[in-house]
């Protein structure tokens, strides 16, 4: 939902009482994609402004702290992470992330939205610097039935960079598509989803982390960590364990401009009104 106010753009979020508000330079894109009404801006202060049936996607000022939050933490908890796969994710910037790291043999990015992946070429060139990296593989189809459809064991880790549980995307959450992950992982696999605001979702998370624990995953953990454009300002990110959690993380030399072992160890720090969902 939006106001328009001297070039202004505001995303109410009605069932919290609270609106985020950026200044707009210029109306640099618009079209309807067959999925979705797609839209990017250049904004007075938060570079270009993506946005998906009038939400934030991203903007080019903070989205690197999410894109190096849903890769690295579990990239690095993973012994030695080769076969990756990205559902969703179509502006390419978890795949950028994903690259960084040479034990990666093959990352498989699935979005259902092409579009979205040309506009990020287009407006936000710096997120698919590595798509055309000999171990990258663009797909756009359905992620649930592409997972579904998948051999056993096919991947070490799973990253699913989705939207909010709305409409198509509410799959993405439930109990089937977890188990249909938990049968692509192999045997010490990760599965990592982001899942919304603690603040604002926390029911959502605790509702993810059940139905992980459902679908047969050994253990689950959750990072939080603050993204300025999402609902609330503080976001996070849950990991599910298909064998054994891991009791540390590998150190790793790559480039990020937030990740490092430091946020790693803090982002597991769960608030106290979380400290019910960490089992």
């Amino acid at each position: 939902m939006r106001l328009n106010n001297n070039n202004w753009f505001t995303e109410i979020y009605p069932d919290d009482g609270c609106a985020l508000s950026l200044e707009l330079a210029d109306k640099l894109h618009q079209e309807q994609t067959p999925w979705q009404k797609l839209e990017v801006y250049q904004t007075t202060h938060f570079g270009r402004l993506m946005l998906l049936d009038d939400c934030v996607m991203l903007t080019s000022r903070d989205n690197f702290i999410y894109h190096e939050m849903m890769t690295h933490p579990v990239l690095c908890t993973h012994p030695a992470p080769k076969n990756v796969l990205i559902i969703g994710g179509g502006d390419c910037g978890c795949l950028r992330e994903v690259l960084k790291h040479q034990s990666v043999r093959h990352a498989h990015q699935v979005d259902l939205d092409e579009r979205v992946t040309r506009a990020a070429e287009e407006f936000f060139p710096e997120l698919c610097i590595s798509n055309n990296d000999p171990r990258a593989e663009l797909s756009y189809t359905d992620g649930v039935a592409f997972i579904e459809q998948a051999g056993p064991s096919s991947y070490d880790i799973i990253i699913v960079d989705s939207v909010d549980p709305v409409g198509q995307a509410a799959r993405l959450y439930s109990e089937e598509f977890y188990r249909a992950c938990h049968d692509g992982l192999a045997a010490d696999g990760i599965l990592v989803a982001q899942s919304e605001s603690p603040l604002f979702h926390k029911d959502l998370i605790l509702s993810m982390r059940s139905r992980m624990s459902d679908a047969g995953y050994n253990d689950a953990t959750t990072l939080y960590f603050p993204q300025c454009t999402y609902p609330s300002g503080w976001w996070s990110a849950s990991m599910a364990f298909k064998g054994n959690k891991p009791s540390d993380f590998r150190t790793v030399d790559i480039e990020t401009e937030y990740y490092n072992n430091e946020i790693h160890q803090a982002a597991q720090a769960a608030p106290q009104f979380m400290r019910n969902t960490d089992r």
